[in-house]
């Protein structure tokens, strides 16, 4: 009787838990059974690696193998535990050593060949076995975003021989991963491509500067989704912990982590029809959704009133906690979703309300009731309300006379306005605390009179009076005063316009 024991890596949530792999052959009828809560394609991979050892010019036992995953109450899925499985099997017969493979957790989906495939959530997998102080072995596709944790020791392989024969001490697999470099200052959709439309940039870089959710409000053609989709552009980078938390994201997902990206903030933009679980997450086997695929980034909703009502009742908690929890029958996992609603939505059914030429014969029952699609506690929580009106002809052929300013001009007073909020309170100004706002967003007598009249004549909420407080801040770090002055907290004010009509 022979057991080995390998360690490899599962998947909940953005979490990679060990899971130990033990393998045990013993005398009696050739058999393999695979016990620790495996799903379809875990039990698949028995005959994966009866291919891939035979194929590797190894003996596959003619024995009673036994393989448990553990531990027993973790549902393991996924091709991810064919290479451990495989070092298992060669090591408990004896043509591999045992001894080494305490010092590595291995990964990987093994072809009938024997080459190693690449599989998803590799960023978890490393950051998790360097806290666990291992060497990880890997495919070599998976190298490029494992390398993105600093510190880790890797060992990149295309073919289960080349593991065999760097634990039999043959031959090692090179640990040198070629460095990538990120272009940080490229900003392919420039905020200059944009002609006129002032009073919107200026909101924008409020919103950037203090991560404040904004709704534009507008006909169609003017310019709504063009200017949302520039947002990421004048977005301060992320710091090396919210890249990987974002990265780690975007590495369990279908999707897939493209290195590229590394600390760009992410930009989603999910079409009207995307269902609950699409938004927020779901599956048997939890995954993120685009709530959490837009996590310390941008998620933008065109067509707002156009998605389904319920869709956009699920956005409230994670607006507030920056979190979700996705509850299952067999299991429980928690997203992250710190992200920055930017959506936008035409004033009425036909959408050319209030536009000049006077096509629209909207009643005011129908703009009532295409408004009121969308909640009152949702709309409440959008810190800035703005309408985006048509820009005359002559202004989008010549533009500016003095010329539109650029993306990296924005960003750098962004940049400079977010690093005062964060000197200040660690976190963008959108995120403060009701104590914080207290402590840091203080009002001159003038001035809590002045929010009181507005609360009181549009009917603000106590939400609502918080944010216009946060709001107020960030336009004073982005005019360099450190305290909120009345023309700051007037312009606050008058981004909550939805607040009067609807």
């Amino acid at each position: 009787m022979s057991l080995a024991i390998v360690y490899s890596r599962g998947r909940s949530g953005i979490d990679a838990p060990l899971v130990t792999i033990e393998v045990h052959i013993s005398n009696g009828l050739p058999s393999l059974s695979l016990v620790g809560l495996p799903e379809t394609a875990v039990k698949e991979s028995k005959d994966r690696v009866h291919g891939a050892i035979l194929n590797s010019n190894f003996q596959f036992p003619m024995q009673r193998i036994t393989i448990n995953l553990a531990p027993a109450d973790l549902p393991k899925e996924g091709g991810r535990f064919d290479l451990a499985i495989a070092l298992g099997i060669l090591a408990a017969s004896g043509q591999i050593p045992n001894n080494t493979l305490e010092q590595y957790e291995c990964v990987g989906e093994l072809s009938l060949g024997g080459e190693l495939r690449a599989i998803n959530g590799a960023l978890p997998v490393a950051l998790q076995a360097k806290h666990a102080g291992r060497h990880l072995i890997l495919p070599q596709q998976n190298a490029p975003e494992a390398a993105l944790i600093k510190e880790v020791v890797l060992f990149p392989a295309r073919h289960l021989l080349d593991v065999c024969a760097h634990l039999s001490g043959q031959q090692q697999l090179d640990t040198e991963i070629p460095p990538l470099v990120f272009d940080e200052e490229e900003i392919p959709l420039d905020f200059a491509d944009v002609h006129g439309q002032y009073h919107v940039k200026r909101a924008f870089e409020i919103a950037a500067a203090g991560g404040h959710n904004l709704l534009m409000l507008g006909p169609p053609g003017t310019g709504k989704s063009m200017l949302a989709a520039r947002l990421s552009g004048i977005l301060p980078l992320l710091s090396e912990q919210q890249a990987q938390q974002t990265a780690a994201i975007s590495s369990i997902s279908n999707q897939g982590f493209d290195v590229k990206n590394w600390r760009k903030p992410p930009f989603r933009a999910p079409h009207h029809t995307a269902s609950a679980p699409a938004l927020v997450g779901g599956g048997s086997n939890p995954r993120p959704g685009e709530i959490s695929l837009a996590h310390n980034g941008a998620l933008f909703l065109d067509e707002l009133p156009e998605f389904d009502r319920k869709v956009l009742e699920v956005l409230r908690e994670p607006l507030e906690s920056g979190h979700i929890t996705i509850s299952r029958a067999n299991q429980q996992a928690d997203f992250p979703a710190r992200f920055q609603l930017i959506a936008a939505m035409n004033p009425c059914p036909c959408g050319y309300l209030g536009d000049s030429s006077g096509r629209c014969h909207c009643t005011s029952e129908q703009v009532s009731r295409y408004r009121n699609k969308i909640s009152g506690p949702l709309l409440d929580r959008i810190d800035m309300h703005l309408e985006v009106p048509r820009v005359p002809h002559e202004v989008l052929r010549k533009g500016s006379p003095d010329g539109e300013e650029s993306s990296h001009q924005i960003r750098a007073r962004v940049i400079a306005a977010r690093n005062v909020a964060l000197n200040r309170s660690g976190k963008p100004n959108a995120n403060l605390s009701a104590n914080e706002v207290k402590q840091f967003c203080v009002l001159s007598e003038e001035g809590y009179q002045l929010l009181e009249q507005a609360m009181n004549r549009f009917g603000l909420s106590n939400r609502a009076y918080h944010r216009i407080l946060k709001l107020s801040r960030t336009i004073a770090d982005l005019s360099q005063s450190a305290t909120i002055e009345i023309p700051h907290l007037s312009e606050a004010i008058s981004y909550r316009k939805l607040d009067r009509t609807l």
